[in-house]
């Protein structure tokens, strides 16, 4: 009696395989590869065929046996800090539509702003070989950044630029972008401002930091201006501290927020209590996310080239995966717009 060694390895790992769908489609193994990984190789009739036994007995393709002898698996892990924030489905978006017409599928993984959990993270995705990795920031721990230096990975972190990237980098200055945003304001004709922010993550650190270089120069710090909470940002968080600090500095102009999730919040308040903007007190966010035009006043705020980032972040993965080199410039500035809207006013004297 002779025994087929496929049906044995499938019955015995529950697992599906190749040879199954071969022989439901009534084709050898080798034309069933080829019509999943060449499509145009085999014929249209051949390929509903297969295509139709893949679906039937729920054929899931052995990638990790495919790059075992290729080298290669095709996949680009993504890390970021959140999933619910605004920011980063724009990034994506950029790296899903670069990568994915090059054959790269993309694995994501969240650390919830974590860094132990984002060094676990690297240390699983790195144990299923990945072609490649986008990683959002540039403070990686120790142990984290030396998990990926070792790995012969190619990685770009994002999101920020850095003098010491790991591999390669897209990003922009979050010191300095928040510093031009004060300087707008400031040859504005503003000068009592204010800044508040939320979770504080290394880049709203940053933009508060940039903040108060900004407001230094000019000699009209202090420190009962700005206003900082560990919760995660939101609409009703950034009403909440809104209330507060404008009940504590009610002389303030002008306030910044880390991000427009913040002013937004800051914006719904003063509409619900009848304080006027940019009247009674101005507001200027960060992101321009979609929302931040269509508020009422609409927000002026830092632009930041979200889709251009993820899409330069994986084009310099490809250029490295295909090339086996880094590109000549690793290092890539993405840039920021400050831009003007009626949250604030151009020049401060035509306040009525």
């Amino acid at each position: 009696m002779s025994i087929n060694k496929n049906n044995v390895s499938s019955r015995s790992t529950g697992r599906v395989t190749l040879s199954d769908v071969a022989t439901k489609a009534g084709v050898s193994p080798i034309t069933a590869s080829r019509a999943l990984k060449s499509p145009n190789q085999v014929s249209e009739k051949l390929r509903i065929k297969i295509y139709e036994a893949v679906s039937e007995l729920g054929y899931i393709p052995n990638h990790a046996a495919r790059s075992l002898a290729s080298s290669e698996t095709k996949i680009i892990s993504v890390i970021f800090p959140s999933l619910s924030n605004a920011v980063f489905p724009d990034v994506l978006d950029g790296i899903h539509d670069t990568l994915t017409p090059a054959g790269y599928r993309i694995l994501l993984a969240n650390t919830h702003y974590e860094e132990d959990q984002e060094e676990v993270l690297v240390r699983t995705l790195l144990e299923q070989n990945p072609d490649g990795i986008i990683i959002t920031g540039i403070d990686q721990n120790e142990r984290t950044r030396k998990l990926l230096l070792n790995s012969n990975t190619p990685i770009v972190q994002i999101m920020e630029l850095t003098d010491s990237p790991i591999d390669m980098n897209v990003g922009f200055s979050h010191f300095q972008a928040s510093y031009d945003l004060v300087r707008h304001l400031q040859n504005a004709g503003y000068q009592k401002i204010g800044f508040i922010g939320a979770r504080m993550d290394p880049r709203s650190q940053r933009r508060m930091e940039g903040y108060k270089q900004a407001i230094n120069e000019t000699g009209h710090s202090n420190e009962h201006y700005i206003l900082t909470s560990q919760s995660n940002t939101s609409f009703k968080l950034g009403a909440t501290l809104f209330k507060e600090l404008f009940a504590k500095c009610p002389e303030l102009e002008v306030i910044c927020f880390s991000n427009d999730d913040l002013a937004a919040g800051a914006i719904l308040e003063c509409n619900r209590k009848g304080i006027r903007i940019p009247e009674d007190i101005s507001i200027a966010g960060f992101n321009d996310l979609q929302f931040s035009e269509e508020l009422i006043p609409p927000l002026t705020t830092v632009a930041i080239p979200r889709y251009e980032m993820g899409k330069q972040a994986a084009q310099y993965l490809l250029y490295k995966v295909i090339n086996h080199v880094t590109p000549s410039s690793p290092q890539h500035d993405v840039g920021y717009t400050v831009i003007d809207r009626c949250s604030t006013y151009s020049n401060v004297k035509n306040k009525k």
